[in-house]
């Protein structure tokens, strides 16, 4: 089997379930030491459960300084997938301060604390992959209730497109997924609050479904495959971009 990783460390955030776990999988099967971290240790706890040897699990909270340095310092990643946020819904109307301050807290600066405790040992080894979770909801598309969610998310791209730029010559690639709606834990329960209002989880889970061209939702491995990808030395030209995998949600 070919392990396009082999040799590589990778650190995976919000790595208990969802997008998180399938990619810290994905990477552990493609032969990464894989360091896959949660605030949330009981979900993280299955991937344990999953008998990878070469994964290790920690408790790193993306919101504490401390912690995102103490997790990066144990791992020392030649790769970093930066996957901890949120989703709040509601209008420009609807968000409060606290919102807003909680969702660039989560969303962005999360993302601004690994990458600043990743970058030195990077740029010491000369080469390194640094992958953000955005959303094709917010610079590329716009949904309704999404307010919060898509300023944040757009504000990842333009943090990736300003890294990949300064340390492109010195081999540190920085790029960022926008996926559509992906079925995860986390969408389940807005998929059940939504029912909540509409008085119908089906006719919820319908409206999710009609936004997405191919009928369907993406799974959590077929992000993983792209997170993949660009961790590997097979997107060694690739630096910048916005990657989207949305199954055709963008381009109606």
């Amino acid at each position: 089997m070919n392990q396009r990783l082999k040799g590589k460390r990778a650190l995976v955030t919000a790595a208990g379930q969802g997008i998180g776990r399938a990619s810290a999988l994905a990477m552990a099967a493609q032969g990464a030491h894989v360091f896959a971290t949660d605030v949330n240790m009981d979900a993280l706890s299955t991937i344990r459960d999953a008998n990878h040897e070469n994964i290790e699990i920690f408790e790193l909270n993306a919101l504490d300084g401390d912690s995102v340095l103490a997790g990066v310092q144990a791992a020392r990643p030649d790769i970093l997938f930066n996957c901890a946020g949120f989703v709040h819904h509601g209008t420009i109307l609807d968000a409060s301060e606290d919102e807003i301050d909680f969702a660039f807290d989560l969303n962005v600066r999360s993302m601004v604390r690994t990458v600043k405790a990743a970058l030195p040992g990077m740029l010491d080894r000369g080469s390194g992959s640094i992958i953000n979770m955005s959303s094709a909801l917010g610079s590329i598309i716009g949904a309704p209730n999404r307010f919060v969610y898509g300023t944040t998310k757009a504000a990842v791209v333009g943090l990736t497109k300003s890294i990949a730029v300064d340390y492109i010559k010195q081999g540190i690639r920085c790029n960022c997924i926008c996926p559509g709606t992906v079925e995860s834990p986390s969408w389940h329960d807005r998929v059940t609050a939504l029912g909540e209002e509409l008085g119908s989880y089906d006719a919820a889970l319908a409206q999710f479904v009609a936004r997405q061209p191919m009928g369907r939702v993406a799974s959590a491995e077929e992000i993983a495959h792209l997170v993949v990808y660009l961790a590997s030395d097979e997107s060694a030209f690739t630096t910048g971009h916005t990657h989207i995998i949305d199954g055709g949600w963008s381009g109606q």
